[in-house]
């Protein structure tokens, strides 16, 4: 059993419903990244998204892309972001990690280290789930079987706008959990309309029978709580992003454990 479905197995038997933060690789500093994913564990989330930096992130609104920019001019690639993952591994090996991104960097590193490379690596690296934003279901069946022989889950977007036809082709593909973007837009757009999640979920579950997770415009404790009555999980990164951008390098960690620690309250209340 992967380290994904484990944690949902234990937090299904407690009653209990997953808080996965989002934030960009080396982001708001290039060195920060392993400490703020164990602060974050500190703060008792239970999986982290790693956003993989790319340059035209078409489906991340402003802070996020701002945050990719600042990490692509750090230097931080898809290599540095397996560094940071087997970095955090020295430490920890119970926490799940989702790579975050676009097929291009996937497939960049795949022309440099050969085909075949990413899955290995990734695992290597301690990766335990991977979702790229452009890789439709239909056109990715063998890099998902290349990721569950690495024993990585891959994991996808289901939308608003997502019909039947594609649930199904997501329910054959995906493992771990299904990502549902909770509003027409990019990132950090937006209003929440809870009762038009809530109204969705059921629909989904009929097709997908893994964990489904809510993520884009949960910004505060009273969201996520009221996302966490229909949702296995919340998905918080734009927010983050936003208290992170300014502060200084001492400042970053504890920034993001005392908000996080405000939504993990809040999802066990």
């Amino acid at each position: 059993m992967s380290r994904i479905a484990a944690t949902f197995e234990r937090l299904q038997a407690e009653g209990r419903k997953a808080l996965i933060p989002y934030v960009t690789a080396g982001f708001p500093f290039a060195d920060i990244t392993p400490a703020l994913m164990h602060g974050m564990v500190e703060a008792s989330v239970d999986v982290i998204e790693l956003g993989v930096p790319f340059s035209d992130p078409m489906a991340d609104g402003p802070v996020i892309q701002k945050a990719g920019e600042k990490a692509l001019q750090l230097g931080v690639g898809m290599v540095q972001v397996l560094d940071m993952v087997k970095t955090f591994r020295q430490r920890n090996q119970n926490t799940p990690v989702v790579l975050m991104g676009y097929a291009n960097p996937v497939e960049r590193y795949e022309q440099i280290h050969g085909n075949g490379a990413f899955a290995r690596d990734a695992q290597a690296a301690g990766v335990d789930g991977v979702l790229i934003v452009d890789y439709p279901p239909e056109e990715c069946e063998a890099f998902a079987a290349d990721l569950r022989a690495h024993g990585i889950d891959l994991i996808f977007l289901l939308a608003p706008t997502s019909t039947p036809e594609r649930m199904q082709q997501v329910a054959r593909v995906a493992s771990g959990y299904v990502y549902y973007v909770s509003l027409k837009g990019v990132t950090g757009s937006g209003a929440l309309n809870v009762a038009e999640v809530e109204a969705m979920l059921p629909r989904i579950r009929e097709h997908v029978k893994i964990p489904v997770g809510v993520g884009f415009g949960i910004r505060d404790a009273a969201t996520a709580q009221a996302i966490a009555r229909t949702a296995d999980a919340v998905v918080i990164g734009s927010r983050i992003i936003g208290l992170i951008e300014e502060q200084p390098h001492e400042r970053v960690v504890g920034v993001t454990i005392d908000f996080l620690r405000t939504i993990r309250k809040a999802l066990d209340a």
